[in-house]
């Protein structure tokens, strides 16, 4: 009784297990998503009592999971433009005092400041506060290309802009 139990128990579950009914029709192609890549980006805010000597950007589109942001200041000019990555500490009164420019981002939005140890940062030059040229580049996070273990020297602008492959020949500005 018990072999024809285990028979019947077999040829039970051989005979559920490979059933499938007629395959259903094809569904709708679903929208074309967006396609998501790094890039460059450029801002030049000035830096003021009234803005609280921070200025805040909105992001769009927003960034994903994993995506990063780094900005760079313009320090040069002279024949080919030089760029520093944030923060950049500056000193005042024969070293006394120092101002940095700074940044913060979330996924819709980044900020851009000036944080130091002088009480009243209105007494900084108007050259550092006014007029101000800054790159940002949002680099794609987990997207098989950029997630390869050797990570670009951040600190050099150029070798950012090569690791990622992003084209800035043609730098939106954005007010």
């Amino acid at each position: 009784m018990k072999k024809i139990f285990i028979l019947f128990a077999a040829v039970g579950l051989v005979a559920f297990s490979s059933c499938e009914g007629p395959e259903g029709p094809q569904g709708p192609e679903g929208p074309e998503g967006p396609i998501y890549e790094s890039e460059v980006f450029e801002v030049g805010p000035d830096f003021t009592e009234a803005n609280g000597y921070s200025v805040t950007f909105p992001l769009n589109p927003v960034m994903l999971s994993g995506d990063n942001i780094l900005v760079y200041e313009l320090v040069s000019t002279g024949g080919v433009d030089t760029w520093a990555l944030l923060p950049q500490v500056y000193y005042f009164n024969n070293g006394l005092e120092t101002a940095q420019y700074n940044y913060t981002y979330s996924y819709n939005q980044f900020r851009i400041f000036i944080k130091g140890s002088l009480a009243d940062y209105s007494q900084l030059p108007s050259s550092f506060r006014l007029g101000k040229t800054f790159r940002v580049v949002i680099i794609i996070g987990n997207d098989g290309i950029n997630a390869k273990k050797v990570k670009a020297d951040y600190s050099d602008y150029d070798a950012v802009i090569a690791k990622y492959n992003i084209d800035d020949s043609n730098v939106k500005k954005i007010n």
